[in-house]
């Protein structure tokens, strides 16, 4: 990339892109075969819809399928609450007060939070989250 008209090479420590993740997600694969792979993504989808139905009520959830169903993430649509001042950033930012990372904001929708729980959270972890959220919804 020239800079003041002189060529610099790469500004990023990363001249090559993100490739080291590649092999992360090939082991996985590998490791974890057809069996294993199909396992992991039936717990994604079901701990995404319990998570959504816990939570359904008290926040709005979008996106369900003709059976009523989410995928392996689910949205909750939070621009109701702004009428209160409280944005999707004060939420995600309240959950880090229960030790949680924030989840993915303003996207696909503005005003959104996608919440994309794993195939290795248990159950207590997921209750904890909606927990945490179902609290917040109160203090909101």
């Amino acid at each position: 990339m020239p800079i003041n008209g002189k060529r610099t090479g790469a500004i990023a420590a990363a001249p090559y892109g993100n490739a080291g993740v590649l092999p992360i997600s090939y082991a996985y694969i590998k490791m974890a075969g057809q069996h294993g792979l199909l396992a992991s993504s039936k717990g994604a989808i079901l701990n995404a819809n319990y998570m959504a139905n816990r939570l359904d009520g008290p926040y709005k959830v979008l996106y369900r399928g003709a059976a009523g169903r989410v995928a392996h993430e689910f949205i909750l649509d939070v621009n109701e609450f702004k009428e209160y001042g409280i944005t999707e950033e004060d939420i995600a930012k309240r959950l880090i007060d229960y030790g949680f990372h924030g989840p993915t904001m303003s996207w696909p929708i503005v005003g959104g939070l996608m919440v994309e729980p794993t195939e290795s959270e248990d159950l207590p972890e997921l209750d904890r989250f909606v927990y945490a959220m179902l609290s917040i919804r109160e203090e909101i």
